[in-house]
Order: structure tokens, then C-alpha cells, then sequence
């Protein structure tokens, strides 16, 4: 499965870790030099979650991203699963009595 929010669209991605040596000039060196790059990746924190679903009246497992977190608190756990797919077919807006 890959590192992926299904709410946000974030993955990984890639880019570059710098290695540098020396003493910055403000500290009375003759600055810092750049002695290589090394390859890496930015990886999401991706979490598997149980989220309660007020308007269905059960929880939805899903795989979010802790952005995806702060977007379900702040616009409701429905409307985003609901945009984002992630409710099953068929599933109605009234609560299991």
C-alpha cells in the first residue's frame, strides 16, 4: 500500500540533505562549506485511525495523513470522507437507531 492520504493527495517526495562543515563567518570563520548532498525522502505521516462519523452514527477506519486530521476537526468527519470517497456506496445520512 502506498504512503498515500487519500483526503489530502499528499505522498512522498523526494529531495536533498546538505552537508556542510566549517565556522560560519559571524562566528569568526571563513564560512561554511558544502561538502555534498545526499539523496532522500520526505515521507508523510500517514496513521491508521478510527474516526466516529456523527451523521452515520458508526466509525470509519481509514488511513489519514495527521493534515487530513486537522481538516476532519475542522470541517466535520462526513463531508470530507464523503468528498474524499472513502464512505462505502449506499450510505444514507440517517442515524441507526
Amino acid at each position: 500500500m502506498a504512503r498515500r492520504c487519500p483526503i489530502t493527495g499528499r505522498g512522498t517526495t523526494s529531495g536533498q540533505q546538505i552537508a556542510r562543515r566549517g565556522l560560519p563567518k559571524k562566528k569568526g570563520g571563513i564560512g561554511l562549506k558544502t561538502t555534498g548532498h545526499t539523496r532522500r525522502k520526505f515521507k508523510v505521516n500517514v496513521q491508521h485511525k478510527r474516526i466516529w462519523v456523527q451523521e452515520l452514527g458508526r466509525f470509519v477506519r481509514v488511513r489519514v495523513s495527521t493534515r487530513g486530521l486537522k481538516l476532519i476537526d475542522k470541517r466535520g468527519a462526513y463531508v470530507v470522507l464523503r468528498e474524499a470517497g472513502l464512505l462505502p456506496k449506499g450510505v444514507n445520512k440517517e442515524p441507526k437507531n
